[in-house]
């Protein structure tokens, strides 16, 4: 890992931010889609300060918050004391990404966002998470949300930070410093599709998250009118090449394929 659980405060901010809402409202609007419609078992792996994890519950869905930081876990449980209605569908596991210790429990959706950025390579842990993706019959999805490789540079550009944009943009490092103030590397919708089906869940399309407003200033907020007007364009261009291609992160979703038994 590359200091990830040094930054929790930052991300924390950065959850509460414009851009922040943005991502977590972006990924929240797709997850829906690709679930039965009715209450299904989650795991949040790398659940952070936990706004996915509460979304997720608050729609209904019994979580599991996973991660590998006192620190998160506590911001995760302090979030969670605001929301007391919600208390009985999230519990708490401390346990790394690439180790999940869940006690051979498989989930229908296995969530892992902004978590494989921070580690050293991502064939370990996706092969774990799809590990936890429920059996066959009951068709669990995994969820991946992570920097994207090929957008390296870009927001440092349109910000007009151009001596930070150019030497990532000319050498495809792949990598470049974050909000959170570390180094991060990236991957690419491509690659993560195909670890996924080394593992059996089949890819969906991917969406690309967040472009048009990836360069806007940590202090961004906007107000609810700009923020819906914001989140449609954000979702316009998610689907939709070339925009899609250089987003500062790719959001990917591989499903089991149903066996035909019943549920």
């Amino acid at each position: 890992m590359s200091g990830f659980a040094t930054v929790g405060a930052a991300s924390d901010a950065h959850s509460n931010s414009g851009r922040g809402r943005l991502r977590h409202d972006l990924v929240f609007r797709r997850l829906p889609a690709e679930l039965p419609d009715r209450p299904v078992r989650v795991l949040d792996a790398g659940c952070g300060t936990g706004a996915m994890a509460l979304r997720l519950a608050a729609a209904g869905h019994p979580v599991t918050a996973a991660d590998a930081s006192d620190g998160m876990i506590a911001a995760a449980a302090s979030r969670l004391s605001a929301r007391p209605e919600l208390a009985t569908r999230v519990r708490f596991l401390n346990a790394a990404v690439e180790v999940p210790d869940g006690g051979g429990e498989r989930f229908d959706l296995v969530c892992c966002h902004g978590v494989l950025t921070y580690l050293d390579e991502p064939a370990t842990a996706v092969a774990r998470l799809a590990g936890m993706v429920s059996p066959r019959r009951r068709r669990g999805v995994l969820s991946v949300l992570t920097k994207n490789r090929g957008a390296i540079g870009i927001r440092e550009a349109l910000r007009g930070e151009h001596t930070l944009a150019l030497d990532p943009i000319e050498s495809g490092s792949g990598a470049s410093v974050g909000h959170l103030g570390v180094r991060p590397r990236g991957d690419t919708a491509e690659e993560l599709d195909r670890l996924a089906t080394e593992h059996d869940p089949t890819p969906l399309p991917w969406q690309g998250v967040r472009i048009p407003n990836d360069h806007r200033a940590n202090e961004w907020a906007p107000w609810p009118d700009e923020c819906a007007s914001a989140l449609a364009t954000e979702w316009a261009a998610s689907t939709r090449d070339p925009y899609r291609q250089i987003v500062r992160l790719v959001h990917t979703l591989a499903r089991r394929a149903s066996d035909g038994s019943c549920p």
